[in-house]
């Protein structure tokens, strides 16, 4: 299916380590999984009749960006009403999901120092949430 009326985006702040990219990329998408069941397709069986865990129905994009820019995505994320999920510079030094949760409380919205965010909504909304973000090379 193509042509979708929802989009699912990524944006990661542009100087994270590589490591770092792709271990907020894989927290950050988890949330969405979990909130959004809709955006998870049907269970795949390989030739031999095993089972293997379904995926996202449509293509997750990936973006970066700066400090910045992030803090405003955030903003119009929130202004927006789409459905995100964060990732804070504090969780790189937690070990645990209680851990990470506490870092996150413990910090006031306006303070947050985010490394990533991850949205889903309508297209217009999460491209006008996304404004100024270039695609992840």
């Amino acid at each position: 299916m193509t042509g979708f009326t929802t989009k699912i985006a990524v944006l990661l702040r542009d100087d994270l380590l590589v490591w770092q990219r792709l271990n907020v990329t894989a927290f950050l998408v988890s949330g969405l999984a979990t909130a959004v069941p809709e955006t998870l397709g049907e269970t795949y069986v390989d030739g031999g009749d095993v089972e293997y865990l379904p995926m996202f129905r449509q293509p997750v994009l990936v973006f970066e960006g700066g400090k910045e820019l992030l803090r405003e995505a955030h903003a119009r994320g929130l202004a927006r009403g789409v459905q995100m999920s964060i990732f804070t510079s504090d969780l790189f030094a937690t070990g645990h999901d209680a851990a990470n949760r506490a870092a996150v409380r413990a910090v006031p919205t306006a303070e947050l120092d985010l490394v990533g965010i991850a949205v889903h909504g309508p297209r217009n909304a999460v491209d006008k949430v996304l404004k100024g973000a270039s695609m992840h090379r």
